[in-house]
């Protein structure tokens, strides 16, 4: 309970002191568009090592000490250096490591880092260095599920892995190059393996963000109301006005295929975007989905300048990965029920 106490207090110093020097330099005002909106246009990036959520060692610690970022993002830096090593020609498939890092095993670390791009530091906010993502509920961590959500993701966890191959409409939305990977296109938009830039526009009456993964561009309306709630859109349907200098967006009528961290139909999302600096932007996110969690949760990102221009994200892993899996899938059948049958006419 003391340590417990004390983490909290460091924290709050931390927060006491960026927002203290905050104050003397003065808030900072946006430049603003031909509009007179506050400019959030540009390159920017969400790339981060910090996890979506927090480890439990940290407790209810948002901030991360100096040692541990520099343990943190040098051990990062050393995964990076050890997934570019060459792999010697002649290793087996049994002989690769069975633990490469980034969340690849076995024969997927021939996805080496030259690949990927997933970010190299820990998410830096008003110099305060987080160690998650999520920051409501206090421990950074998904609040708990409900019983009836709870029990529906089990069992259709018990039957996911034999349906993915039964049909194409059972594969990830990225695999079929339908929508971006994870949840990079949002919302809320989130930071994964690769292609974390985005690139924002503004009209009088629009904000469109172009995301890079799967060149998926989202649409924020600044005037209007959400459709009926049986219409379902790729993104959701968004609705965006502006709270002094930040601009709040709404979504609503995502479509069932995004379930997002098992989000349900009836998802609400209220996103928060403020520039708070030349070259960031504060982007912050709050899901209410009761019938999925006990509770809302909220996370912020850091989104920083980049140089652009993006590049065209042309999908196609599909073009044959699609149709080799379902084969094999189909040849694995048929030698089973070969198999089965052999052991039937055996005890004949």
């Amino acid at each position: 309970m003391k340590l417990a106490l004390i983490s909290s207090a460091a924290v709050c110093v931390a927060l006491a002191a960026a927002s203290a020097a905050f104050a003397q330099t003065g808030a900072y005002h946006a430049p603003r568009t031909a509009y007179g909106q506050p400019d959030l246009q540009g390159n920017w990036t969400n790339a981060t090592i910090t996890p979506f959520e927090r480890d439990v060692k940290f407790g209810d610690r948002l901030a991360l000490t100096d040692k541990e970022v520099k343990e943190l993002e040098g051990a990062n830096a050393q995964l990076v250096a050890d997934g570019n090593k060459p792999t010697d020609p002649n290793a087996k498939v049994t002989d690769l490591p069975q633990n490469c890092g980034r969340g690849f095993v076995g024969v997927d670390c021939g996805y080496n880092s030259a690949w990927v791009d997933p970010g190299t530091t820990i998410i830096d906010m008003g110099g305060v260095k987080r160690d998650s993502i999520i920051v409501s509920p206090a421990n950074g961590r998904l609040p708990p599920m409900t019983k009836d959500a709870a029990a529906s993701m089990q069992a259709r966890f018990a039957g996911a892995r034999r349906a993915s191959f039964d049909n194409p409409e059972n594969r990830s939305l990225g695999e079929r190059c339908i929508m971006s990977f994870g949840s990079s296109a949002g919302p809320p938009m989130l930071p994964l393996l690769y292609n974390n830039n985005y690139q924002i526009v503004q009209t009088k009456d629009e904000v469109a963000i172009e995301v890079e993964m799967v060149h998926d561009l989202r649409h924020i309306r600044l005037a209007g109301s959400h459709p009926p709630a049986d219409v379902k859109l790729w993104m959701g349907d968004s609705i965006g006005h502006w709270d002094g200098d930040t601009l709040v967006v709404e979504t609503t009528n995502m479509r069932p295929e995004q379930n997002f961290r098992g989000a349900s139909v009836g998802s609400k999302i209220v996103e928060r975007f403020t520039r708070v600096g030349p070259n960031q932007i504060k982007y912050s996110f709050t899901v209410d989905d009761p019938k999925i969690y006990t509770a809302p949760y909220t996370g912020e990102v850091a989104l920083n300048t980049t140089k652009g221009p993006i590049y065209e994200y042309a999908c196609h892993e599909g073009n044959y990965a699609l149709p080799g899996i379902l084969a094999g899938a189909r040849t694995q059948e048929k030698e089973a029920e070969a198999g089965k049958a052999a052991g039937t006419s055996g005890t004949d």
